[in-house]
């Protein structure tokens, strides 16, 4: 049996964030059909944890959505080269001021794959020690720290206030005892 097959994509945008493009490609039955693809860095998140039961969340204004929430720290992949890892952890320095002294990958995932290839990274931060932040933007200097209990995740998350897919899984994986992957 044949597979898909992409035979060409064509630049319609490029940005400081990410690109947009066109795709053409055949289908197993010879069907040649176009997507919009949305090419991204990818990204990284953290769950850091003040202790086995709290974890250290952000409260920031999301333009896209014209409002605040409330989220584990993460960034965009923005340094050419550098390690998923070395990411993580500048971004919980930068944003809630802490540096881990353990920081396991617990999940892998892609965001929005019907349009996207962004692939976030989750990390859990352990034995956390405080250091200075590095705000980076206007939202990040408005943005607030806030310390949520891992046994409040579950109604946090049916009463919508936590709604964003990063920290849904991330504290969820840390709050079951997630196990590192490679």
């Amino acid at each position: 049996m044949r597979a898909f097959r992409k035979l060409s994509e064509e630049r319609l945008l490029a940005t400081h964030l990410f690109q947009v493009a066109e795709g053409r490609f055949q289908s197993p039955g010879g069907e040649n059909f176009t997507r919009t693809i949305i090419h991204h860095p990818g990204a990284v998140a953290v769950v850091p944890l003040v202790d086995d039961r709290t974890a250290l969340l952000v409260r920031q204004y999301r333009a896209a959505l014209d409002r605040e929430l409330l989220e584990i720290p993460a960034g965009k992949r923005d340094v050419e080269g550098e390690a998923v890892e070395l990411t993580a952890a500048r971004e919980l320095e930068e944003e809630v001021g802490r540096r881990a002294e353990r920081m396991d990958l617990v999940a892998r995932f892609f965001n929005s794959v019907g349009i996207s290839d962004e692939c976030t990274h989750v990390f859990v931060a352990r034995g956390l020690t405080v250091v200075a932040t590095n705000l980076q933007g206007i939202e990040e200097n408005h943005m607030t720290t806030e310390e949520v209990a891992l046994a409040d995740v579950p109604g946090l998350i049916a009463a919508g206030e936590l709604a964003d897919a990063k920290t849904i899984i991330g504290l969820t994986l840390a709050a079951g005892g997630a196990s590192t992957i490679s």
